[in-house]
């Protein structure tokens, strides 16, 4: 929304406040959960937006946005009119699941409904996103159902990290009216079609259950809901008027595991997902029953393969006939064999792409010292001989083809003052490393000045302008080197402590005949045999 309305400069600076390195955003990658908020938080701050108004205006677009990815087919089919809508959002994560399994949703259910409206729970682990659900129940209902609606706050709690907000939301529900009762079933006809079902009572006492759910869970009949199982979603307390308020939601329950002979009554949420990795879970509708003034979960059995029905001692008949859970597990042992196929080919391609990505960051790695050898050469190179010199050379020019002369130069000679007497007074050693110190100063100066080093002999130092690059400021550029050179010795320190730093002596010297009769190779064996 934001790269949209407000161009990609201020989306790179959102990016870069909210310390985020993605560009973009892939919809099956699965990022940290504080990304978005530290997106926001930063949008609201570049575009000088309320985030509260920032989050709702996302939630509007975010609309638009699942078109591209053929979501919205899926919401115009969630129900007939608005009201339906709301009451099968819950739902709409069902179908998700599938696409997004580590999806952990929020919930949604209708506690109250009127001509005037419905209200809605919203309950979720995650804060700071209940002005972006009011922006897309907002944009769902204007856009899908042609309908102008209005939210609410009512409450807003906290319990157990969990957030709960109530809202009302307010339009013309047209569609809401009583529903006449139909033809009733006679229980025997009841219970053998809905071979999983589960009678309980006000007090959540088991008080009948279809004949495969005794045999998937044996010792049920007289014990309570909530010692047996544990509610999985959606997230709400497993009570009686809790159960009744969203009887519109599908519910999932799963079996918990006896432990030193007894139940667990309590279950906490953090440790509902580690207790029900492995249990047997069923999932299903929750409906009161009038004539028993009680509550009958019809359900059927989450199982992947015939493998699990063997472990619960079921067999293909015990299933209902009615719906598709028989085909479902059948279908579903074919494709975990064509899937452990599918693995094995996805392992071994996985593990031939490795090899590569391994000997291509080896090659890099070659690539990248080959690069800092190459430097260091030519580093040492461009001491030895004019960088302009060594890429003729390199290009194949013969060496006598880059000999030259020049007309006018200038010169200039340095040397360490007592230099004899200090080196009498340090190890050999403390020489070499007091000259590098102070060659090195002078080395950053030439490069400052555009002077060439031609020479440097025990404490002698000496520099050339003019040649190799010929200039007719020769003389200005020594001039200003020897300055700067007198001013930098300062940082060399004396190691004997006779004097604070080092002091040198420099000369310069302006030399037009000599260098008519000289090439720069000459030259440079000419001053060897001034120092020597």
């Amino acid at each position: 929304m934001v790269l949209v309305r407000y161009g990609e400069d201020m989306w790179e600076r959102i990016l870069k406040m909210a310390e985020v390195e993605e560009l973009s955003f892939d919809p099956h990658e699965v990022y940290t959960e504080g990304t978005i908020t530290r997106l926001a938080e930063s949008a609201s701050k570049v575009v000088n937006i309320p985030l509260d108004e920032l989050m709702n205006e996302n939630g509007r677009y975010f609309m638009n946005f699942l078109s591209q990815y053929n979501y919205d087919a899926v919401l115009k089919v969630l129900g007939r009119d608005l009201r339906d809508f709301l009451n099968g959002l819950d739902n709409l994560h069902e179908y998700l699941r599938f696409t997004y399994p580590k999806l952990k949703p929020p919930s949604f259910f209708c506690v109250n409904e009127s001509r005037t409206g419905i209200t809605l729970q919203y309950r979720s682990r995650r804060v700071g996103f209940i002005s972006y659900v009011q922006g897309m129940i907002t944009e769902i209902a204007k856009v899908y159902f042609n309908t102008k609606m209005t939210v609410e706050m009512v409450n807003e709690t906290n319990e157990e990290s969990v957030w709960n907000y109530v809202m009302r939301l307010h339009f013309d529900n047209k569609s809401y009216e009583a529903r006449d009762d139909h033809m009733p079933v006679p229980s025997e006809v009841f219970f053998e079609v809905f071979p999983f079902n589960i009678v309980f009572n006000r007090g959540l006492k088991v008080v009948k259950c279809g004949r495969a759910t005794q045999q998937a869970v044996p010792g049920i009949q007289g014990s309570l809901m909530h010692e047996v199982f544990v509610l999985v979603r959606p997230l709400i307390e497993f009570t009686w008027d809790a159960v009744m308020l969203h009887t519109n939601n599908v519910f999932e329950i799963a079996v918990v595991e006896k432990k030193d002979g007894k139940k667990k009554r309590e279950v906490s949420r953090k440790r509902m997902s580690s207790m029900t990795a492995n249990a047997v879970k069923f999932r299903g509708q929750m409906k009161y029953m009038d004539q028993w003034d009680a509550i009958v979960f019809l359900g059927t059995p989450i199982m992947r393969d015939v493998s699990v029905m063997a472990n619960l001692g079921l067999y293909i008949n015990d299933l209902s006939m009615h719906d598709s859970s028989r085909d479902l597990v059948l279908a579903g042992d074919q494709q975990s064999a064509e899937l452990k196929e599918a693995l094995e080919a996805v392992l071994n391609l996985s593990s031939k792409l490795f090899q590569e990505e391994a000997k291509s960051r080896q090659l890099e790695e070659s690539m990248c010292k080959l690069d800092e050898e190459m430097k260091r050469t030519d580093e040492l190179l461009y001491q030895m001989i004019p960088k302009g010199v060594a890429e003729r050379l390199r290009s194949g020019t013969s060496a006598i083809d880059t000999c030259e002369t020049f007309d006018d130069v200038t010169v200039l000679f340095s040397d360490v003052v007592g230099f004899t007497n200090i080196s009498s007074r340090l190890q050999p050693l403390q020489v070499v490393d007091m000259l590098n110190g102070m060659y090195s100063v002078f080395d950053e100066l030439t490069e400052k000045h555009k002077v060439y080093k031609v020479e440097t002999i025990g404490d002698a130092y000496m520099i050339v302008s003019g040649c190799p690059t010929v200039t007719k400021f020769h003389a200005a550029f020594v001039a200003e080197m020897g300055l700067d050179m007198v001013k930098n010795i300062v940082k060399c320190v004396d190691p004997t402590g006779q004097t604070p730093h080092l002091r040198i002596r420099v000369g310069r010297y302006f030399m037009r005949p000599l260098f008519d009769k000289m090439n720069l190779y000459g030259f440079e064996d000419f001053i060897g045999q001034l120092f020597s």
